[in-house]
């Protein structure tokens, strides 16, 4: 069995999966716009045809799928209303190395809110959060080797 976070986003997933695509250093694997579903777009304003219905994304083992979904309106996969504010969900990156770690830190981190530096901590690992600019909250670990 696997997980796969579904991402919702009110008209910027392309841009959002482009963002992650180069912090993370994975790529889209599928995308479907709203025009390719004659019926679903009949209901939505012309200027989102275009946008995604979904989509996936995979780096590595992570697997990540994606839609726009307008406020108010039924989404793909009975995504209801979109809403980040106050989500309890955070998604958390382990790395094997503190410099994938910054690097992937530092791009998501632009146009974000920084919670927590990426810094050493009690449980031997430097760790940081953050809110990229499309208000997905990320954790980075990486745990410390022993001597």
């Amino acid at each position: 069995m696997n997980l796969a976070p579904y991402l919702s986003f009110s008209g910027n997933c392309q841009e959002a999966l482009e963002l992650y695509c180069n912090a993370l250093g994975g790529s889209i694997v599928e995308k479907h716009c709203y025009a390719e579903n004659p019926e679903m777009a009949k209901h939505l304003p012309a200027d989102w045809h275009n946008k995604l219905m979904h989509a996936s994304f995979k780096a590595g083992s992570i697997c990540l799928m994606a839609a726009d979904v307008i406020e108010g309106k039924d989404g793909p996969c009975g995504i209801v209303k979109l809403s980040h504010a106050g989500s309890p969900i955070a998604l958390s990156l382990n790395f094997n190395n503190e410099t994938e770690q910054t690097a992937a830190f530092n791009k998501l981190a632009q146009g974000g809110i920084v919670t927590m530096p990426l810094q050493d901590t009690f449980w031997g690992a430097r760790f940081g959060m953050l809110s990229d600019k499309f208000g997905i909250k990320w954790m980075f670990n990486c745990d410390k080797v022993s001597s």
